[in-house]
């Protein structure tokens, strides 16, 4: 009788602890649920224009984080209307090369239209060719694998606000207090897929020009998988580092540097605005020059 007792007892526990993890399931489920409808949300949330983009020539250097140079870049952009096209390339000394094109939008909000991204040469471990149409999401990437060209088409579900080609632009935009941002990315590792980059302002950093001294808001994006693939990337060392970029509020917001990696997998890098280097010429014969 006292046994009879004690196993209804022990079953009359069991029966609740199933009920609690039943409740907790289900809780659970509801969270994950929200977070997947509010991710929703945020993905189709474009920045809004509010510097709005013109011609640019800038002269900027890519460099090791300890400051070797490694390349020397251009940044050349275009404004025709409200459509804009944004070329920045890097040209390394070991003949590698980065070349990406963007063309976008800007209405009152910032929307990519399409991006092209070359990388190639030894300072490249995965050399790629990456293409996108925003508008169509058809994605086109060329790889090489064993000695051999591969190449991968996929239609994607591109959300209005993937960010490729366009993510300087959007910091200048943002503004000095942006927390939790989320704007959307296409990453080729090969395989295309998207991703979200969570920007942040954390903090103000001090520098100089000459004898001016000035203050960069120092922005902070940090890219989520999401998925099954989100979780596991950290446990296998597999999550990319977090790109630094630093920002010069104001009237007319321009970028300082940044520091991250510039290919999936790759060492962080900086770059930097660069001022030209004349060369040395003796007095006498700059004043005949100007003659």
């Amino acid at each position: 009788m006292i046994r009879k007792a004690c196993l209804s007892v022990l079953s009359l526990r069991e029966q609740r602890w199933v009920a609690v993890e039943r409740i907790l399931s289900w809780l659970i489920l509801a969270l994950l649920c929200m977070g997947i409808l509010s991710s929703s949300r945020l993905w189709t949330e474009q920045v809004p224009v509010r510097q709005k983009e013109g011609l640019v020539h800038g002269f900027l250097v890519l460099r090791t984080l300890d400051g070797k140079a490694l390349a020397d870049g251009d940044l050349i952009q275009v404004a025709h209307g409200d459509r804009v096209t944004s070329r920045l390339t890097f040209r390394f000394k070991d003949g590698s090369l980065h070349d990406e094109t963007a063309i976008f939008s800007q209405r009152s909000r910032f929307r990519l239209l399409s991006d092209h991204l070359v990388q190639k040469g030894p300072a490249f471990e995965h050399p790629l060719d990456i293409s996108l149409d925003a508008s169509t999401g058809h994605v086109t990437v060329r790889y090489t694998k064993d000695g051999n060209e591969k190449t991968i088409t996929e239609s994607l579900s591109l959300p209005a606000d993937v960010a490729n080609g366009l993510l300087l632009t959007l910091l200048k935009n943002v503004g000095p207090d942006a927390k939790d941002i989320e704007i959307s990315f296409v990453a080729a590792t090969p395989k295309p897929r998207v991703v979200k980059l969570k920007v942040n302002a954390e903090s103000e950093t001090a520098f100089s020009t000459g004898v001016t001294q000035r203050k960069a808001t120092h922005f902070v994006v940090k890219v989520e998988i999401g998925g099954i693939s989100g979780l596991i990337a950290p446990l296998l060392g597999k999550q990319p580092p977090d790109t630094h970029v630093w920002i010069l509020e104001g009237t007319a917001p321009a970028f300082v540097k940044s520091e991250g990696p510039l290919a999936p997998g790759g060492p962080a890098w900086r770059i930097e605005l660069v001022s030209p280097v004349w060369p040395d010429v003796p007095a006498s014969d700059s004043s005949k020059g100007a003659k």
